[in-house]
């Protein structure tokens, strides 16, 4: 083989490596939970049910208690104002 060929077979090797390593990437998405209580105004994802506005990109005030973003499972809990119910109840985990 030329040293050309070489280089070619070695080249689409790599990128045949880092397609399959993407790929793999994008089947292990974490499991996501709404986070009420923790959007910036006009960054939410969305609403609760007793929400003055139907949904993503809307709320307008910071840390509304009705909108959420949402984050990976098991984090929500971990913010500050973080709360898994919109209008601000906080559901506690068992220790």
């Amino acid at each position: 083989m030329e040293k050309n060929q070489i280089l070619s077979v070695a080249i689409s090797g790599l990128l045949a490596l880092g397609l399959a390593g993407t790929a793999n990437a994008a089947d292990n998405k974490p499991e996501m939970e709404k986070c009420f209580g923790i959007a910036k105004a006009g960054m939410n994802d969305c609403s609760g049910s007793k929400s003055s506005h139907s949904c993503a990109g809307q709320a307008s005030k910071n840390n509304d208690p009705m909108d959420f973003v949402a984050v990976p499972k098991g984090t929500c809990n971990k913010i500050a104002n973080g709360s898994l119910t919109d209008g601000g109840g906080v559901v506690k985990k068992a220790m």
